[in-house]
């Protein structure tokens, strides 16, 4: 376990697909959808935070620290990531969405990984198809320049990450572990899959 690595799960949309319900929290399988991030992502890493703009009292209980954005505007996922990174311990943060119940079990050792064998500041995970923005493993030095970069009224992640040393790391192996939930009917999809395995 890299014990320089911190996670924030990233609960703070609106879910507008998933009519308001807050995702995280959408049963799957008869689990709260975000408890598959958490259980996941707290084997990988030292420390795991939430990012949660509100139900913050049910995200609490899941034992984990529950951060909301520094703006009341619901930023994006950048503006979690940034509430998040005065609140860690590691140097590194990982993000992933709340709605990504198979994450990949070795995904912050690989990101780590092609971190320091290209010298990046940044690594974005790639399912060999396209980029997933959202799941990405930052450095901790980069607080002032997302913040920055939302003072300017920007919101897009990748033209965030574009303008640092950055890195794709193939997970083409396992491209199901990005399958995300942002409709109910992909949320009773996935269960099906997830209670047949």
């Amino acid at each position: 376990m890299p014990d320089s690595v911190s996670a924030v799960v990233l609960a703070g949309g609106l879910a507008r697909r998933m009519g308001g319900e807050d995702k995280g929290l959408v049963m799957l399988a008869e689990r709260p959808m975000v408890s598959y991030v958490l259980d996941n992502l707290s084997q990988q890493v030292q420390q795991v935070v939430i990012n949660a703009n509100r139900s913050q009292q049910q995200y609490a209980e899941f034992g984990y620290p529950v951060i909301a954005d520094e703006t009341q505007e619901f930023a994006g996922p950048l503006a979690g990531m940034a509430a998040a990174l005065p609140h860690i311990d590691g140097e590194w943060l990982l993000s992933a969405p709340c709605d990504c119940p198979m994450l990949p079990k070795d995904l912050a050792q690989r990101m780590l990984s092609e971190i320091k064998r290209t010298d990046s500041l940044v690594a974005v995970a790639h399912d060999g198809e396209r980029a997933q923005h959202v799941i990405l493993m930052l450095h901790k030095s980069l607080y002032a320049s997302i913040n920055q970069f939302l003072a300017n009224g920007d919101r897009k992640i990748v033209l965030w990450y574009r303008q640092q040393p950055h890195v794709a790391v193939d997970f083409s192996d396992q491209a199901d572990a990005f399958i995300n939930v942002n409709t109910p009917e992909q949320c009773q999809q996935l269960a099906e899959m997830l209670t047949s395995e």
